[in-house]
């Protein structure tokens, strides 16, 4: 997914702490698609927003005075195309996406764990902006690209196989493959599993632990395990651990997509 030079996301942050707006600045300033207009704490978010007019927004959700959720209530829904909270709180995860977040960012995050969500913001701004274009007559001109990947070419000894993404049920690291287990078949492709999660759609393909991904449309019963883990058991009966630092946004999604169990 490129975007043109000449047309960079406008990102604003909004944290009351300046060493966090700082470590997001660090974090964005490596990719040329992105480019941060403005950073402040709550109560200056309102105004910064109007008059920057922010492609992506990273906010904080406890903060004095005013608090995430309570900026996007006076902002309104549609004032930002990408909402992704950061915080340290697990507990406002629900919270965050029937506030129409994006993602909910669990500090202490990785830097890939960083990627994935900028990655989703990016793909929500650039499909809007391909929506408006096509609305105003140049869809043909400048036709939409799928953010995400919908199949998979499985190379073999004597033929290459083709794996649609809606056929996965979850995906596993295998050192430096993954296994793309497909209705009791699994398919050895050479990628890692942090490449598989930049190229599923976030909205389909859900990462569980550091060496699962999987579709939320497989997952029929979760199970609560000591010290706040899960354990998934898909529409095969396959069991698939839920870690649990991955638990609250799984949760959230879950809840919000309305996938039945």
């Amino acid at each position: 997914m490129s975007l043109p030079a000449a047309t960079p996301m406008k990102v604003l942050l909004v944290d009351d702490e300046p060493l966090a707006r700082e470590n997001l600045g660090v974090l964005l300033a490596v990719d040329p698609e992105v480019e941060v207009v403005g950073e402040c704490a709550g109560t200056e978010a309102v105004a910064a927003i109007a008059r920057l007019r922010p492609d992506i927004l990273f906010l904080d959700v406890q903060m004095p005075e005013l608090d995430g959720f309570a900026l996007l209530d006076l902002v309104g829904p549609e004032a930002v195309p990408a909402v992704v909270f950061v915080t340290a709180f697990d507990r406002y995860a629900l919270q965050a996406f029937e506030a129409q977040a994006l993602d909910y960012l669990l500090k202490p995050f990785t830097d890939t764990r960083f990627e994935v969500a900028l990655a989703r913001a990016k793909a929500r701004v650039l499909a809007q902006r391909q929506s408006a274009l096509a609305q105003a007559g140049f869809g043909q001109r400048q036709p939409a690209q799928p953010a995400y990947r919908s199949r998979f070419l499985i190379p073999g000894r004597d033929k290459s196989v083709v794996v649609e993404a809606a056929e996965i049920d979850w995906v596993r690291a295998a050192d430096y493959y993954v296994e793309l287990q497909c209705g009791g078949i699994s398919h050895l492709l050479r990628e890692s599993l942090d490449e598989m999660e930049r190229q599923l759609d976030p909205e389909q393909f859900v990462r569980v632990h550091r060496g699962a991904i999987v579709n939320l449309a497989r997952v029929r019963e979760v199970h609560p395990l000591f010290r706040g883990g899960c354990e998934l058991k898909l529409a095969d009966g396959t069991v698939v651990k839920l870690s649990r630092d991955r638990r609250a946004e799984f949760e959230a999604r879950f809840t919000v997509l309305g996938v039945r169990r």
